[in-house]
């Protein structure tokens, strides 16, 4: 029996929509009934949140399409300025409007431009007969944006007096968007991450067509037994399956065993397994690379982790610029004198030290310090003379960086045959 059922879609319409979204029929259906039949006023903003991958944009994206709804989708991580965003939704609603993709400029300067605009494109009869929605994908970057553009899409169908609902996916709660001076609330709705279960459903669904249902289900239980614990991320896990299946089906291909044989499958699969675990998320090589180091049979000790693959080489002065930031940030500037003055002159010894100067500098962590401190260490650190040029300036913030982050990635790899360990 179907989970879908609305009166205004034809059923077979909604038999496909559900064949398209797998485990997420209860999240279509409160869609369904928020939207309404097509010409009725819905809801004027919904917000939609839950991790990344639970499949907030995909469901959205299916639902529309598949029904046929009028809709604009607007990544705001590609257009992160308002006029960029109010620009782009224009033109994809003239789009809409006429059927034909639109080609033409069409410039947006402030937000009264946009609700006058918006009332013109929406004077078509296919567009007044029923409900436009507004999707806005990544829409925590709305905050970074001018204080009334959130609040002006919260209540767009009250600005512009037309039959539009306004959609916010994002991957943080309502609480974080909401301004401190108040604004309309929208209809909040969550979307969970997938359970073990739903992950094994949906994984399933993509077996190769040579091989049975039964035996590709049983490699992607093998998958997320080993994978659940450190990555959910359904497009992670799916990229892991396509990538891994073709060693998991050697034996069969051989000829050593058949599908029903699960032990020796899993020990030919194990240690391409957990050379997979250490390589989660990364990317270190590309996917052609991955299975020719499978192909040849390359050792589990040839994928290191972060370090492998990921030797840098930096230009000349950033080596420098790298270590002199080092010196400046542990080092006292009472002790500049001493280690970088040849002729520093005669230094006084004394038995005195406060007690607070009796810890390790490491300790206590970096300290701030001024460019000129920097740039004085660096000039005394490197043979020749080194002038103040754009290029030095430039790599200044790119070495300052790598100080900042480079321990916190050092400290990531010498966890990961912990997790490794732990998971297996």
């Amino acid at each position: 029996m179907p989970n879908l059922a609305h009166p205004a879609y034809p059923s077979a319409e909604l038999l496909h929509l559900e064949s398209l979204v797998p485990c997420r029929e209860s999240q279509v259906s409160m869609l369904l009934s928020i939207f309404g039949e097509r010409q009725h006023f819905s809801f004027p903003s919904i917000f939609i949140y839950g991790h990344t991958s639970s499949g907030k944009t995909y469901v959205m994206q299916t639902l529309l399409t598949t029904l046929q709804l009028p809709h604009v989708f607007v990544n705001c991580v590609e257009h992160f300025t308002s006029r960029l965003l109010l620009e782009e939704i224009l033109i994809q609603l003239q789009s809409c409007s006429s059927g034909t993709e639109q080609t033409s400029p069409v410039h947006c300067d402030t937000l009264n431009d946009f609700v006058r605009l918006f009332k013109q494109t929406l004077a078509s009869q296919e567009l007044q007969d029923q409900t436009v929605y507004i999707v806005l994908d990544r829409a925590e970057q709305l905050r970074e944006m001018e204080a009334n553009i959130l609040p002006a899409f919260l209540r767009l169908q009250e600005l512009t007096d037309r039959n539009v609902t306004v959609i916010l996916l994002s991957e943080i709660v309502w609480e974080l968007f909401r301004p401190s001076i108040g604004c309309f609330e929208p209809f909040t709705m969550y979307f969970p991450d997938y359970s073990i279960g739903h992950l094994q459903k949906i994984l399933s669904q993509n077996h190769p067509p040579e091989y049975s249902a039964d035996f590709y289900a049983a490699y992607i239980n093998i998958l997320l037994g080993v994978f659940y614990m450190v990555c959910r991320d359904l497009k992670e896990l799916r990229h892991l399956a396509a990538l891994n299946f073709s060693k998991y089906c050697e034996p069969v291909v051989r000829g050593e065993a058949n599908e029903r044989d699960t032990r020796k499958l899993w020990k030919n699969i194990e240690p391409h397994l957990k050379k997979a675990m250490q390589t989660v998320y990364l990317r270190e090589i590309s996917s052609s690379q991955w299975e020719r180091l499978q192909r040849d049979g390359g050792e589990p000790g040839q994928l290191k982790g972060l370090s492998a693959h990921t030797h840098m080489e930096l230009p000349y002065y950033s080596k420098f610029l790298l270590i002199a930031a080092y010196l400046a940030s542990y080092n006292p500037v009472r002790t500049d004198k001493r280690f970088f003055l040849k002729h520093h002159g005669k230094i006084r010894k004394t038995n005195f030290m406060k007690k607070h100067e009796k810890t390790s500098n490491h300790l206590l962590g970096p300290k701030p310090f001024p460019l000129d401190r920097l740039l004085a260490i660096l000039y005394s650190i490197v043979d020749n003379r080194v002038a103040p040029t754009a290029n030095i300036f430039s790599q200044v913030l790119m070495n300052l960086v790598l100080m900042y982050c480079l321990p916190h990635l050092l400290e990531m790899e010498s966890r990961q045959p912990q997790m490794q360990t732990f998971t297996l």
